[in-house]
């Protein structure tokens, strides 16, 4: 449901394109309408939103962007923890390093081996996935082709119409206006027998 009920009647293919001079009129009406901050407040028919629903961690994350100017890149992946340090770069007990050492070999054998499975079985897997998103976008594209041919079967239909009723507005038109110019005549005329019944009663009277 919309938030605001409005009627635009538009007939495109019967009323003439405005000139510049009556378009910029029109829009300085438009604009004097508007009130000052019509383009900073939101329209009072809009719902309010919703509260916010960030966590502390979410919360302070965005305080730390905004206040960073600019802000600091993102370090996702600490690479720190691949390299190998020799016990003459550290401080750390060899027995500490020998175990760091040991399990970022594990780690990088561990994905060495993925990405082996990955680049001998993944191939199949990647096609297939291509393939159903291919399906789902031509069926998207045939859902779009049929939209836009309704959309111009209405503009096809409201264009043959609005031609087929432009004699009887035309006519309706100039009726209007000739009905408007006799209404005109007979105040006008109205206003002269009144005027001409008050002077002949000023003349009787005198």
């Amino acid at each position: 449901m919309p938030l605001i009920n409005e009627i635009h009647e538009s007939l495109p293919y019967i009323d003439i394109e405005p000139t510049p001079s009556e378009r910029a009129a029109a829009e300085s009406l438009i604009t004097s309408s508007l009130e000052p901050n019509s383009l900073s407040t939101p329209h009072p028919s809009l719902p309010a939103l919703l509260p916010s629903n960030l966590s502390p961690a979410l919360t302070a994350e965005h305080a730390r962007i905004s206040s960073s100017t600019p802000p600091p890149p993102l370090k996702a992946i600490d690479l720190a923890r691949y390299e190998t340090l020799s016990p003459a770069d550290s401080t750390l007990p060899a027995q500490t390093l020998l175990s760091q050492a040991y399990t970022s070999q594990t780690y990088l054998n561990t994905r060495l081996t993925n990405l082996s499975l990955l680049d001998q079985f993944g191939k199949n897997a990647w096609l297939i996935g291509n393939a159903q998103l291919e399906d789902i976008l031509k069926g998207l594209e045939r859902e779009v082709a049929a939209k836009k041919d309704e959309i111009d079967l209405v503009v096809i239909g409201r264009k043959n119409a609005q031609e087929a009723a432009e004699a009887e507005i035309r006519g309706l038109e100039e009726g209007w206006k000739k009905g408007i110019g006799r209404v005109l005549e007979t105040e006008v005329a109205a206003e002269g027998i009144r005027r001409e019944i008050l002077d002949r009663r000023r003349a009787g009277a005198s």
